[in-house]
């Protein structure tokens, strides 16, 4: 094989490859010997068909075969030679008119990893802000979880309905004399003064009595759900048949029994682990941003461009989705490309940033072990069924870059926890509200770095199988468990690096997604249609959880 370079500028190269037709050839005769034993043909005994004979049926698959994989050896003998350290996957071009039977010209393009200078760790310093996990903040939680399960007395004869009460109603919705579509329903409970229902109609049904008929006057929300009628007025016939009052919330074992735990002990406990879990992950968060901010300031070198632009496509289809969630989509999609720059230069900082945490964990030997990678591949697995799983199995064994993938936001975290040990770190107790506003004033979503393992570079993947849709039962079972059981260790509740939102502010699609499908849990089904007011746009919390 012969080897010209052909480009080499700044972290970019290009080569020119040869493989002769000879080269090729005796591949051929290698696979030729190798599956000729194998080959029938009626007329011969297994095995004895002539080698002849084999290379005129099967010539042009094995021609193939051998070019490919001459071109792949090619590859890693060039990465070899010349020490290069690709960034990206390298672009393989074969030459125009090329046939089966000549020399092959192949053109490799690729940019490799610039040379990371040194980073200076031994001066780092750090505030670690931390809030205590406080016994009032557990039993406001607790009082949360007895709320949500009391219990509800029928009221007294001639009782008229007040805020936090109960009334059950048929309804039938009219915009003009004309009844609306979804506007008719029976038996919806309505708990008055939670404003789950349209401005106006729960205040309208303060007074009711069982047996009471009442008429009712609103008009729709502009931003309404159902464009027909958004900012009419509307009419609600209603008759009341319950009226129900809040029994007494009582924090005490049938609270913890009725959530499937034991004892009241336990669900104390857990929610105290929970609880301190999800302040230490806000607490590591703004630690690790400030640590990332230091390293940022204090290296500044060329980056591979393909890999900026890679970082960059990532945030860009993120900011996109959310701005599908905004009041104004086209607004937010607007602001966006306003800011297009900014975004890039986000995208270029992660970049530099993995790079930098990538060349201080080799300098210090920080690994993932092969028990902690199993674990990944285990848990990722997961994601899959049955049919599925194996698929993903033997592709993450077959393809180091996909493994890759995989180990980096273990690897990135491993680092930080090591830079945090280097580091000089001072504590100070700050409120939740405080340490939340720290994060906070970093504005937008937020992603990590992306680390990187540019020892296994091969040609491009094949995409692994389809990740099975997890059932919605599964969904809401993880919700309505998610306030017990404490996270999963390692979890970010918001992940390090920020970048700056276009136009209003959301939470995460994840996070919005569960907040919406949680509100729509308090509605039942035959009353979506019915007085019950759009979720309004969620601002996004300091602990919502960017997955």
């Amino acid at each position: 094989m012969q080897t010209v370079e052909t480009l080499n500028e700044g972290l970019k190269r290009a080569y020119t490859l040869t493989i002769t037709a000879k080269d090729i050839d005796s591949r051929v005769d290698a696979e030729l010997k190798r599956v000729a034993p194998t080959v029938k043909m009626p007329g011969f005994r297994p095995g004895k068909v002539p080698a002849n004979l084999v290379r005129k049926m099967h010539g042009d698959a094995l021609m193939q075969d051998a070019l490919n994989s001459s071109i792949q050896q090619g590859i890693q003998e060039l990465i070899a030679e010349q020490k290069l350290r690709p960034a990206l996957q390298p672009s393989v071009e074969l030459a125009d008119g090329f046939k089966l039977g000549d020399d092959a010209q192949i053109t490799v393009t690729l940019e490799v990893l610039p040379d990371v200078p040194t980073p200076a760790i031994d001066a780092l310093k750090l505030e670690r802000l931390t809030v205590p996990a406080d016994d009032a903040t557990v039993q406001a939680q607790l009082q949360k979880f007895a709320d949500q399960q009391k219990k509800w007395d029928d009221a007294a004869e001639g009782h008229e309905a007040q805020m936090g009460d109960l009334v059950v109603m048929d309804f039938v919705g009219k915009v003009g004399d004309v009844a609306f579509e979804g506007g008719t329903g029976s038996d919806m409970s309505v708990e008055l003064g939670t404003g789950r229902l349209i401005p106006g109609f729960e205040e309208q049904v303060v007074g009711v009595k069982v047996g009471d008929e009442r008429q009712i006057t609103v008009t729709f929300p502009e931003d309404y759900q159902a464009k027909e009628l958004a900012g009419k007025p509307a009419t609600f016939d209603l008759s009341i048949t319950a009226v129900k009052t809040a029994g007494e919330s009582v924090i005490d074992d049938s609270l913890a029994t009725s959530l499937g735990l034991e004892s009241l002990e336990q669900l104390t406990g857990l929610l105290k682990g929970q609880i301190e879990q999800e302040l230490n992950g806000l607490t590591r968060t703004h630690m690790k941003r400030k640590l990332l901010d230091q390293l940022a300031e204090g290296h500044d070198f060329e980056v591979p461009p393909s890999m900026v632009e890679a970082e960059f496509d990532q945030i860009w289809q993120q900011l996109q989705h959310e701005a599908t969630h905004e009041e104004d989509p086209a607004a937010a999609l607007a602001e966006m490309e306003s800011e297009r720059d900014d975004y890039r230069k986000i995208a270029e900082r992660r970049v530099r940033l993995g790079l930098l945490l990538s060349e201080i964990g080799q300098a210090n030997g920080v690994e993932v072990s092969q028990q902690e990678m199993n674990r990944l591949i285990a848990q990722a697995a997961q994601n899959y069924n049955n049919e599925d799983r194996q698929r993903f199995l033997q592709y993450i064994q077959q393809e180091p870059m996909a493994a890759a993938q995989l180990r980096a936001p273990l690897y990135e975290d491993k680092v930080v926890d090591f830079l945090f040990e280097k580091a000089e770190i001072s504590d100070r107790e700050v409120t939740r509200e405080e340490l939340e506003a720290a994060i906070e004033s970093e504005e937008g979503f937020s992603s990590g770095t992306h680390t990187h393992d540019h020892d296994n570079h091969k040609p491009k993947a094949k995409k692994a199988a389809a990740k099975k849709a997890k059932p919605a039962a599964d969904d809401a079972k993880e919700m309505e468990a998610a306030d017990v059981e404490p996270a999963a260790a390692g979890d970010d509740l918001v992940e390090a690096e920020p970048v700056k939102k276009a136009a209003t502010k959301k939470a995460p699609a994840k996070k919005a997604a569960a907040a919406a499908d949680a509100e729509a849990e308090a509605v039942p089904a035959e009353e979506a249609a019915a007085p019950v007011k759009k979720p309004a746009a969620k601002k996004k919390a300091a602990a919502d959880k960017a997955e």
